[in-house]
């Protein structure tokens, strides 16, 4: 076997196993990490720069993290911390946040993001939320109702919950909007 063949073998055996454990990993949360069209990452923007000022963001269950880079980007003013516990969805949002800060160079633009944008690794349902100026959710029906009492009691007053898909199965929104995409994605506002 030539060397570009050995190549070849070990980027497949690569790609399975991380399809492999994304479907395991997918599988225990109940659902599979979805990047958010960029519709639906306008809408968020836009809702997130109605909140004036600084604002700390956390986003709960942040996958590929395409929707917290564009909101960074068209946010100024604001932090993001996305929480995540599937590894390949992290990696690959800390990787586009790099490569962001990297073209904003190369650019001659300052790297902003660098300090405003982190993905970590952790569990959203023992994440705290007491700093929380704003949460970003794009979930599921059963991750959205176990988190809902967590968000109420920890939510500082004047908090903003942005839920994409989604709602809060016992709170009110003070806004659904209706994004332009091919699925007329709903977006979910909620004040606490």
């Amino acid at each position: 076997m030539s060397v570009t063949e050995s190549v070849w073998w070990m980027v497949a055996l690569i790609v399975l196993l991380s399809v492999v454990w994304i479907v395991f990993v997918s599988w225990k949360n109940g659902i599979s990490p979805m990047p958010a069209s960029k519709a639906v990452r306008l809408t968020v923007a836009g809702e997130v720069n109605r909140i004036p000022g600084y604002a700390n963001i956390l986003e709960a269950g942040s996958g590929w993290g395409t929707l917290g880079l564009e909101v960074i980007r068209r946010c100024p003013g604001k932090r993001l911390t996305g929480i995540e516990n599937s590894s390949i969805p992290l990696w690959f949002s800390q990787l586009l946040t790099v490569l962001y800060n990297r073209s904003l160079r190369a650019e001659g633009g300052r790297s902003h993001a660098a300090s405003k944008i982190h993905f970590i690794r952790g569990d959203m349902y023992k994440t705290s939320y007491r700093d929380a100026d704003i949460v970003l959710c794009y979930l599921f029906p059963g991750a959205m109702g176990r988190l809902s009492d967590k968000l109420r009691q920890e939510l500082p007053p004047g908090a903003a919950v942005i839920s994409v898909c989604f709602a809060l199965p016992d709170k009110q929104p003070v806004r659904i909007l209706t994004c332009k995409d091919r699925l007329r994605t709903k977006v979910y506002v909620y004040a606490y």
